[in-house]
């Protein structure tokens, strides 16, 4: 797990390790030139190199990846955007250092905008992670006119033109790179789907900044790119591991009943039973042996509350239905149960329809809700921070985790935390992922995991087994089904 910081702490953390290591910022600067080279050519090996830089640091790493790059005998031409009259005085240490190497051009306006060759990859150094403005003037034109050539476009540490943790200003010109090298750590707006755009396909590089800082520096923002799981006593029993009930499926939807029971089974639940209508009987125990059953006695909804007492946590919604009925089944269930629930699909919607009914969550549930579910429950937002922001208070008033699904799922905690996800691919955007997951957090929680620990593993592992199904079957060809199967603990 990696924290996320803002800009004025990527600032900080750059200082504090030229202080304490202690290393000068133009060798801290070469390293991350080293990192960001022996990727570059990773990547694209057999090509030449067009570097755009601006005069802060941003642009010194570009000067200085065009040095490296020209010492091993790769054709690069390199252009200063003159923006300003100031510079950085690590781009002027590098501009010295490449001036002894080749020739550097300027653009002062778009008529010094270089014909760039078919066989060339554009490298972006003009503004990295300090921007807090919309960029004008020759920047501006120089990166609307990188946009529309069609040749591939790398960002050094952050697309310029791109904040760092705060939604763009509209009409915003910015970089849109096919690849963005950071350092370190990703940056929050890498994690919002609004700027898929300016960032490409990214990767982190480490370049050695400061441990002690990143773990003695606060952040409610975090990476997960691990999840540590607990160990099996040698002689552990069923009873070890919990009593999960589903309370899911209605007519026709008896398919998600079974999802959810077979990833909970598979994410190592002690003991589960299926509460579903009369009419999934015996789909279920034909389907999932290893589950009890317990019908409700309308055929196709459920409609009264089992006896909840010998659960240690419920997972209710997956195929629920919203009949009258059926709600105030989710109304007397909420009301009786003592332990946390995991509420997703038609008992969100209910949620979103009963308001009234939201102050029954018990505390620390896990809601689970796809994008128009969320809408629902929250309301619409202006960006995707602001949705960030309208999740934290929800979460916070009601005292329970929300997740916020897509390609970096993020677990917003009622004390403001939020964990974004590292794995998974847009294979799992189909009918039924969210079945499984509903199944696997439930298991969790079960085996005793915090609410929070349940979320955060569980969309981890999740996603796991959705890449690796992506692997063996392709995202086009898999099945919420194989994801259950490639569930690995």
């Amino acid at each position: 797990m990696k924290k996320i910081f803002d800009a004025q702490q990527i600032r900080q953390w750059d200082a504090y390790t030229i202080a304490q290591e202690p290393i000068t910022s133009i060798d801290l600067m070469e390293r991350a030139s080293e990192a960001f080279t022996d990727r570059l050519l990773a990547l694209f090996s057999n090509k030449d190199f067009v570097i755009f830089c601006g005069k802060g640091n941003n642009g010194g790493d570009g000067l200085a990846i065009a040095r490296i790059l020209t010492s091993i005998n790769k054709k690069v031409e390199v252009y200063v955007i003159e923006y300003s009259a100031q510079a950085s005085s690590d781009f002027l240490i590098n501009q010295k250092r490449f001036a002894k190497l080749a020739p550097i051009h300027s653009i002062r306006s778009m008529k010094d905008f270089p014909d760039i060759g078919q066989n060339s990859v554009v490298v972006d150094a003009m503004l990295g992670s300090g921007t807090n403005r919309p960029v004008e003037g020759i920047l501006k034109a120089v990166i609307q006119e990188i946009n529309q050539r069609q040749l591939p476009v790398i960002s050094v540490d952050i697309a310029s033109g791109l904040y760092v943790s705060q939604p763009i200003d509209k009409d915003s010109t910015i970089i849109q790179p096919d690849y963005t090298l950071t350092f370190e750590a990703p940056k929050l707006a890498f994690l919002m789907p609004q700027n898929q755009l300016f960032v490409g396909e990214w990767e982190c590089l480490n370049i050695g900044l400061s441990k002690d800082y990143a773990q003695n520096t606060s952040s409610s923002y975090f990476w997960t790119d691990s999840v540590a799981l607990k160990k099996r006593a040698k002689f552990s029993h069923k009873g070890t591991f919990g009593h999960a009930l589903l309370a899911v499926g209605s007519y026709g939807s008896i398919g998600a009943a079974v999802l959810s029971a077979k990833a909970c089974l598979r994410s190592g639940v002690g003991l589960l039973t299926t509460y579903i209508p009369a009419c999934g009987y015996e789909i279920m125990q034909i389907a999932v042996p290893e589950a009890m059953c317990q019908i409700d006695p309308e055929q196709k909804e459920l409609s009264i509350c089992p006896n909840l007492e010998k659960y240690t946590v419920i997972g209710i919604g997956c195929g629920l239905g919203k009949s009258d009925k059926t709600k105030d089944f989710l109304k007397v269930l909420l009301r009786q149960t003592k332990h946390p629930v995991v509420l997703d699909a038609d008992a969100l919607n209910i949620l979103a329809e009963e308001v009234d009914l939201r102050e029954l969550i018990p505390p620390k549930s896990v809601l689970t809700p796809h994008p128009k579910e969320l809408q629902r429950l929250i309301g619409t937002w202006e960006n995707d921070f602001d949705k960030l922001e309208k999740v934290k208070v929800f979460s916070q008033k009601y005292d329970c985790i929300v997740l916020v699904k897509g390609m970096y799922t993020a677990v917003v905690l009622p004390n403001q935390e939020v964990h974004f996800n590292s794995t998974g691919n847009p294979g799992m955007a189909t009918g039924g992922s969210g079945d499984v997951l509903t199944g696997i957090i439930t298991a969790l929680i079960a085996q005793g995991y915090s609410s929070e620990e349940a979320a955060i593993i569980g969309v981890f592992k999740h996603g796991e087994a959705g890449d690796l199904a992506a692997q063996e079957r392709g995202q086009m060809a898999m099945l919420p089904s194989d994801i259950i199967e490639k569930l690995r603990w």
